[in-house]
């Protein structure tokens, strides 16, 4: 099939709804919505086309996945079931009813989960790699361990009485423990005891290599080395668990100084009350009573697993030097437009517009851009958002140097970064330190746009470039997101993303915008407007068409706003990697709506959409734009987001007839939302080809990234660059 014939496929037959399609029926939960996604990460662990140790990735990303989830949103709507709240979600179900639903979900994906853990060992085994029990220990293994455990282990242990003069001890979020019930060899006293596994060692000691790799895991070492821990006891029973707590950060709306009020939420976090606690099955029930009894846990939130608790940590063998075991190594490619300039980034965006597409192209281009501008004379100032950065981060390596050297540089740090509060202060200081303004943004909303901006001196004027990006300024994560990266010294867009960090810094909303809408000011309401824009195109007979790419769309108003396009014959199709509120194929509301889910090598992250705006797509008329948000009333109510409209062809013709049509095109990694709420994998008749958009971004460059050999046509889809099923 080739891409024309994809794009006119017709649209899968509607169905009937049963219940009032203007109720709370024509919305999907967002809580199972999202665990129906984290069930086809899953899925990929059980994937024969995925290498092997890339499946054990899939596992532990599932694993991860499903703890924050707890640690966030079960967390949150625990609260809401404890206060008596009956507010329905928009789906019309309680908190209540939501969490019970929840947990019958979830243990379901947890317990698959060990059955997909035991069918990966199986395999890893035959490949090599081996996971020890202490019973397959060989004396050599002993001898060995016993030099491991002393010099690397035992110095970090604390093993832990618990009596009336030894209170149970505090544990973290994901605070994993072996809990003992001893006994005292002298006089048969009985002691209980706790011994928290360190989370600073390798969960997973690695065994002198005799041919392959082989592993213990560090709970089997200690109970291996329980002797040295309670010399004079025997160990009567032992069982291990692993603990969630509630990390929702609660502040002050009223705080003077915010770091520091920043600093003492994180702090309670800490001490969060335990939402889920996972323990291994047949624990002496002395020792489970206790347990629940001390962290104030009941049966339903405990979770027994006969398996491995903390399947999160199986990242850890992941082993590099196993090739062989791993997805063929990917060199993400250097523009050529920026080749051509021998590496001026500021030359090859003087040139036109240029968007890359991360992992593709390298985001060192975007270090590239402000590192050169730390270093140029002529820069006079630069601005700069961060909302999640890596721990070395080399943006902000770049802007401590551009401060040093006298530039005028203002950081514009988001501390509600979930799970990077702490790191964001850090670095905040350590700008500060380097002479740089550093602003907090708004205490109610939260700064997820990406926008960084260079003012250069050019002769007698000054001269504003720009990069607005769909992904964090976070260059360890942008080897795995597919994010855009637009750079531009296109006038409007500069004085556009000045009067925004002017909003940040000074509250002061802009009255005008040219190419660009915000949230929580403009960017809901200028989507709804082109949502109506479309279906009005089709109602006067026009080709209509809305091609939509995001990780969550869950807004009522958005979705209701669809329901209207499609009802009026505004063909639909939207690629949506996670929670999806939305019901395609339903006949007299989404008869025109289709929602696909790509899950595979990279993740799906840029956001996207695409307006046929009278002429169908794709088109050159359409109107394309990219943005930092996704379709979820945080995004569009409570956060500054951004939505930039694409007016160079080039890019234009990049997103839409490049990126958005191999989104629509893939079958090898795409999973169909059927109007249920539920995914199915995409079908690939065996022996067909299967394209993939992984592959196909991979093997081509970006269209508006050409250089001297210039911007051919876009690569057409057709069967020889297809995957075969199977392979």
């Amino acid at each position: 099939m080739t891409h024309a014939d994809f794009l006119e496929s017709p649209f899968p037959a509607a169905v009937a709804l049963d219940g009032d399609l203007s109720g709370p029926s024509r919305f999907v939960n967002r809580e199972l919505s999202w665990l129906g996604f984290n069930w086809r990460v899953l899925e990929e662990a059980e994937n024969p086309r995925v290498p092997l140790l890339e499946r054990l990735r899939f596992l532990s990303i599932s694993a991860t996945n499903l703890d924050e989830f707890y640690t966030v949103r079960v967390a949150g709507l625990r609260e809401l079931a404890h206060e008596g709240t009956l507010t329905p979600s928009m789906d019309g179900l309680s908190p209540v009813e939501q969490l019970a639903l929840i947990d019958t979900n979830a243990r379901s994906l947890m317990a698959r989960q060990q059955k997909v853990f035991s069918a990966l060992t199986g395999e890893m085994e035959a490949a090599g790699i081996s996971i020890l029990s202490r019973e397959a220990l060989t004396a050599d293994d002993k001898t060995y361990l016993e030099d491991v455990f002393l010099n690397q282990v035992f110095p970090v242990l604390s093993p832990l009485a618990i009596d009336p003069a030894h209170p149970f001890p505090f544990l973290p979020n994901e605070g994993f423990a072996l809990a003992l019930q001893l006994e005292r060899a002298s006089d048969k006293r009985p002691l209980r005891a706790m011994l928290p596994v360190p989370h600073q060692i390798d969960r997973f000691i690695a065994l002198p290599n005799k041919g392959n790799h082989r592993f213990l895991p560090l709970e089997d070492l200690l109970l291996e080395h329980l002797g040295s821990l309670f010399p004079g006891y025997k160990v009567k029973g032992h069982c291990a668990f692993r603990i969630l707590r509630d990390s929702d950060l609660e502040l002050e709306d009223e705080a003077e100084d915010l770091v520091r009020e920043f600093e003492t939420a994180l702090k309670r976090r800490r001490r969060g009350e335990v939402v889920r606690m996972k323990l291994s099955t047949n624990a002496p029930p002395a020792l489970k009573k206790m347990i629940m009894g001390e962290l104030h846990v009941t049966e339903d939130e405990v979770v027994e697993v006969d398996g491995l608790i903390g399947a999160s940590d199986l990242s850890e063998l992941v082993l590099e030097d196993r090739p062989d075991l791993l997805w063929p190594s990917f060199t993400p490619r250097v523009p050529e437009r920026v080749l051509d300039h021998d590496g001026d980034m500021f030359a090859a965006i003087r040139q036109k517009d240029m968007l890359l597409h991360h992992p593709y192209e390298t985001f060192d281009m975007v270090v590239r851009f402000l590192a050169q501008a730390a270093r140029d004379p002529d820069v006079v100032a630069i601005k700069q958002t961060l909302y999640r950065t890596s721990t070395r981060s080399p943006i902000v390596e770049a802007l401590c140097e551009a401060a040093e050297e006298g530039k005028s540089v203002t950081a514009f740090v988001e501390l509600k970064a979930r799970f990077d509060e702490a790191a964001n202060i850090r670095q905040s200081r350590r700008l500060e330190r380097a002479g740089a303004h550093v602003v907090y943004g708004f205490i109610n909303y939260k700064t997820h746009a990406k926008i960084s901006t260079v003012v250069r001196r050019e002769g007698e004027r000054l001269v504003t470039y720009t990069h607005y990006g769909t992904g964090n300024y976070h260059p360890i994560t942008a080897r795995v997101y597919t994010d855009l990266s637009l750079f531009t010294c296109d006038a409007a867009l500069g004085r556009d993303a000045t009067k925004v960090f002017n909003y940040l810094s000074g509250y002061a909303q802009p009255e005008t915008l040219e190419n660009l809408a915000i949230s929580p000011l403009t960017l809901k309401p200028r989507l709804l407007k082109l949502i109506a824009a479309e279906a009005e195109h089709a109602k006067n007979g026009k080709p209509a068409e809305i091609w939509a790419k995001m990780n969550s769309l869950i807004e009522e108003d958005v979705i209701d706003a669809l329901y209207n396009a499609s009802q009026a014959g505004v063909k639909i199709s939207l690629v949506i990697r996670g929670i999806c509120g939305l019901r395609p194929g339903i006949k007299g509301l989404s008869d025109n709506i289709r929602v696909k889910s790509i899950v595979g090598r990279f993740l799906e992250h840029s956001r996207i959409v695409c307006f046929g705006n009278g002429s169908g797509l794709p088109h050159k008329k359409a109107r394309v734009f990219m943005s930092s948000a996704d379709w979820m009333g945080r995004n569009l109510n409570r956060r500054v987001e951004t939505l930039v409209e694409i007016t160079n062809n080039t890019v234009k013709a990049q997103i839409v007839s490049q990126i958005m049509a191999a989104n629509l095109h893939d079958v090898a990694q795409s999973w169909v939302m059927g109007s249920d709420g539920a995914f199915t994998r995409d079908e690939v008749p065996e022996g067909t080809f299967a394209f993939n958009c992984h592959r196909f971004f991979m093997e081509n460059p970006s269209l508006s990234g050409r250089g001297s050999a210039g911007a051919s046509d876009v690569p057409k889809l057709t069967h020889t660059e297809e995957e075969p099923s199977g392979n």
